[in-house]
């Protein structure tokens, strides 16, 4: 199991070969932000895509809790939708005005990250003045 030190050929390979393993692909695989790397403009579904899905959520788990909440009005089993009902209309409201939130932030963040851009693109424009 143990590897001798003789075993492990640091020398072998010259320095253009070792770059030839670090390829763009590589570099933007094993980065974490794609903002670096790529300059095209993203879908509006790969931008809200999250905050759809939470208000989605939301509004099911709200009409869900509206459901119970009518059928303990209508005395339709009323001793489980007693406590049901209002708590999923309540838990479905949150996440929904929480996925309605999330829709502005996302936006005001496109809106810093294109004026950051076109700062970092003429900055050496306005450090020559």
């Amino acid at each position: 199991m143990e590897m001798a030190l003789e075993d492990i050929a640091l020398g072998d390979q010259s320095r253009s070969q070792s770059h030839d393993f670090l390829t763009e692909s590589t570099i933007f695989s094993l980065s974490r932000s794609e903002s670096l790397w790529t300059t095209a403009s993203r879908s509006a579904w790969e931008t809200y895509n999250k905050p759809i899905i939470v208000m989605s959520v939301g509004g099911a788990v709200l009409i869900f809790g509206m459901v119970l909440s009518g059928l303990w009005f209508g005395s339709i089993y009323p001793k489980s939708t007693n406590i049901l009902g209002p708590g999923f209309f309540s838990i479905g409201l949150m996440i929904l005005v929480i996925g309605l939130v999330w829709v502005p932030v996302m936006r005001e963040k496109q809106k810093q990250k294109s004026v950051s851009r076109l700062f970092t693109n003429h900055k050496h424009v306005f450090l020559h003045l």
